[in-house]
């Protein structure tokens, strides 16, 4: 089946086999605090110290030598090199593993952890030094607002325009390694098949919206995505 536009949706489960770790204690606690309290505007209001402590641990993480694309990653940057129609990746995940595959028409919906912004006047610029609540932004010269450019629980995704308007038009939609339990990004195969798309999921197990998908696969992505990617690129 030739197809003419491409959506592809990814989520931790593509990271998880580059060593991304997510940072969740027992419980899903970080230092007796729950994650889903530190990662929202009032955790940062009121715990800015421990926010930052938290983000700087995962951006050093991401940084280090032994954390590098996979063959998932390296296999949807070759589809986009090697797709002659509309192709567009969309990603849960704040790593940059995609982009350093070779990947070029990215949006991260939920920000980019090498990347800081400022809560006073948005001004947004790469970074991968560790962030302090003394630190300056560049454009209004104040001081502890810089933040990491993530989205929190309470904050809206971003893109999300582009997002729709390109699931509007695709005849494929692809989910790799998404739990489905996160919204907006887990309603997104309800409007690829709105728009009349072909619709996969590529999953170490089944999602919470597997019973979505005309087509599942299922293994580690390392190893069902270059496979898929082959066969659309044949």
């Amino acid at each position: 089946m030739r197809h003419k536009s491409i959506v592809v949706l990814t989520g931790a489960g593509i990271s998880s086999e580059s060593g991304i770790a997510t940072f969740r204690g027992s419980g899903g606690l970080w230092e007796n605090r729950r994650v889903e309290e530190l990662a929202s505007p009032r955790g940062f209001a009121v715990y800015p110290e421990l926010v930052h402590r938290f983000y700087n641990g995962r951006r050093r993480q991401m940084l280090s030598p032994s954390i590098r694309p996979n063959a998932a990653h390296h296999a949807l940057a070759e589809l986009e090199s090697g797709f002659p129609g509309r192709f567009l990746l969309v990603t849960q995940n704040i790593d940059d593993l995609h982009e350093r595959s070779g990947s070029v028409k990215v949006i991260h919906l939920h920000g980019e952890l090498l990347k800081k912004r400022c809560a006073h006047c948005g001004d947004v610029e790469s970074t991968k030094a560790d962030l302090a609540v003394t630190d300056t932004c560049r454009a209004c010269g104040r001081n502890g607002g810089m933040r990491p450019h993530v989205v929190w629980f309470g904050e809206m995704p971003l893109r999300m325009e582009e997002i729709h308007a390109a699931l509007r038009c695709c005849d494929l939609f692809v989910a790799i390694g998404t739990s489905g339990n996160v919204y907006p990004a887990a309603g997104f195969v309800d409007a690829a098949i709105a728009a009349g798309a072909r619709t996969v999921e590529l999953n170490l197990e089944p999602s919470a919206v597997e019973s979505a998908f005309e087509e599942k696969i299922y293994g580690n992505a390392s190893r069902i995505v270059p496979q898929f990617a082959r066969t659309l690129l044949a």
